[in-house]
């Protein structure tokens, strides 16, 4: 009778412990989802921003070029690849900040309508980026500290639980904030 009560413990215990695993894993995919809608935002908005600068700097096709590349090459990385989004994402992120300086050379862009609103929406959505990857890393580190820690490590590692990534950039040179002066 005994045996029996312990083991209805372990099996209920077990069951908290897969439940906690569950919403864990669902909260970090919900926090992947955030960041993924951020960075399509910011996606769509590109083609406008590189319309409207091409008016002006005509003679800038390869910097230009480079952006739409980039922003093609970030939208080709399968959703599951948190490290190869942050990396393409990165380096689109430095390309849009030469965008933003290229209007210090062309003082009728800097003063067009179109661009500042352009800029500005960038901007925000640019710092709702960065909110979505920091709930995200909560995600994922609350999520891989129930895959490492004991007993829960037991419970994950047989429902194949596995720690998730964090997304982040992995150049330094990336994470240096483009200066962008008007």
């Amino acid at each position: 009778m005994i045996g029996l009560a312990i083991a209805a413990v372990v099996v209920i215990y077990a069951i908290i412990i897969y439940n906690g695993l569950v919403r864990a894993r669902q909260v970090k995919e919900e926090a992947w989802s955030g960041i993924d809608v951020q960075l399509k935002r910011r996606a769509d908005l590109i083609p406008n921003l590189i319309e409207t600068v091409k008016g002006y700097a005509s003679h800038e096709k390869e910097t230009l070029e480079k952006v739409v590349e980039l922003r093609n090459r970030a939208q080709a990385v399968p959703s599951g690849d948190v490290a190869g989004r942050a990396q393409a994402e990165g380096l689109l992120s430095q390309a849009l900040g030469r965008i933003f300086a290229l209007a210090e050379a062309y003082p009728d862009l800097k003063a067009n309508q179109n661009f500042a609103e352009l800029q500005q929406t960038l901007e925000t959505l640019e710092d709702e980026i960065q909110m979505s990857r920091r709930y995200y890393n909560g995600a994922a580190r609350d999520l891989n500290v129930k895959v490492e820690s004991f007993p829960s490590n037991l419970v994950a590692s047989l429902f194949k639980f596995l720690k998730a990534p964090y997304f982040e950039i992995e150049n330094p040179a990336d994470r240096a904030v483009p200066t962008v002066k008007f």
